[in-house]
C-alpha cells in the first residue's frame, strides 16, 4: 500500500512539473527557431538573442529593472530585519498578531488594488510616476515578505544566546552584528532573494506607477504581448527565466553554506 502510494505520489509530482514548465519550455525551444514563429521549426539560430541585445531601449529598460530591483531588495531586507525584531519583542500576545495581520495585509491583497492605491496616494503627495514611485512601491510590498522570511528564524533564537553574550560583556551592537545578525544571515538571504524575485517579476503594481519615458521589463514585455508573441519576446523570456533560475541556485548555496557553518549551539562561525 505504502508502495503504491509513493507511486501516485511521484506521477502527481511529475505531472505538476509537467504542467508547469511544459509551457516554457515550449517558449526557450522556439526562441531558437530561425522560422521567427512558433507553429514549425526550421533552423537553429541566435538572431533573436542578437536582436535582444542590439535594442539599446531594452537595454536601458533592463537596467531600470535591475536597478529598481535590487535597490528595493537591499532596503525592504533592512527594514524587514528591523521590523521582524520591533515585532518580536512585543511581549502581549495580542498585540503581536494585529502587528503581523498588518505586516500581511500586503501579501495578501489583490496587486491590481495595491497599484491603485500607490497611484492615489503617490498622486495626493504630488509624487512624479517614475523611478521614485516604482522604487517606494517595490520597497513598500517587498517589506512584509522580509519579514515573514526572517521572524520565523527568530523565533527559533534561544534567549540565552543573547544573555550569554551580555554577561560576557557585549554591547547592543555587539550582541545584534555578532550574534543576532549572523544567526538570522539564511533568514536574511531568503528575505533578499524573495524581495529580489518578486521585484523583477512585478507587473500590477509597476503598471501603476510608471510614468511616461520610465518602464520596467514586465510592462514592456505587457506592451509587446498586446501585439502578438514575437520571437524577440521568447528570446528575452528565456533570459529572464534562466537568470531567475540563478538566483534560486545562488539562494540554495548560500544557505546551504551558512548551514554546514554551523555549529552545534546554533550560531554561525564567522
Amino acid at each position: 500500500m505504502k508502495m503504491k502510494n509513493g507511486k501516485l505520489a511521484n506521477v502527481y509530482l511529475v505531472a505538476v512539473f509537467v504542467i508547469l514548465y511544459a509551457p516554457i519550455l515550449y517558449l526557450m525551444y522556439y526562441s531558437f527557431n530561425s522560422a521567427g514563429t512558433m507553429h514549425g521549426f526550421e533552423n537553429f539560430t541566435l538572431e533573436w538573442y542578437e536582436e535582444v541585445f542590439q535594442d539599446t531601449r531594452l537595454l536601458i529598460i533592463v537596467l531600470n529593472t535591475v536597478v529598481i530591483a535590487l535597490l528595493s531588495s537591499a532596503i525592504s531586507t533592512i527594514l524587514g530585519v528591523i521590523g521582524a525584531l520591533a515585532i518580536q519583542r512585543v511581549r502581549k500576545i495580542r498585540q503581536r498578531n494585529s502587528l503581523l495581520a498588518m505586516n500581511n495585509v500586503l501579501i495578501v491583497s489583490p496587486d491590481v488594488i495595491i497599484g491603485a492605491s500607490f497611484l492615489i496616494f503617490f498622486t495626493m503627495l504630488g509624487i512624479q510616476l517614475g523611478f521614485t514611485s516604482v522604487l517606494l512601491s517595490h520597497i513598500a510590498f517587498s517589506v512584509p515578505i522580509v519579514v515573514l522570511m526572517v521572524l520565523p528564524k527568530l523565533q527559533e533564537m534561544s534567549p540565552t544566546l543573547i544573555d550569554a553574550a551580555r554577561d560576557l560583556g557585549a554591547s547592543g551592537w555587539g550582541v545584534l552584528t555578532k550574534v543576532i545578525i549572523p544567526f538570522l544571515r539564511p533568514g536574511i538571504f531568503a528575505g533578499f532573494f524573495m524581495a529580489l524575485t518578486y521585484s523583477l517579476d512585478d507587473f500590477a503594481v509597476t503598471f501603476f506607477v510608471t510614468g511616461n519615458g520610465y518602464t520596467t521589463l514586465s510592462v514592456e514585455i505587457y506592451s509587446w504581448a498586446r501585439q502578438g508573441i514575437s520571437p524577440s519576446i521568447n528570446a528575452l523570456s528565456t533570459l529572464i527565466f534562466l537568470f531567475t533560475i540563478t538566483l534560486v541556485l545562488g539562494y540554495y548555496f548560500l544557505t546551504r553554506r551558512g548551514d554546514n557553518r554551523k555549529t552545534k549551539w546554533g550560531v554561525v562561525q564567522p
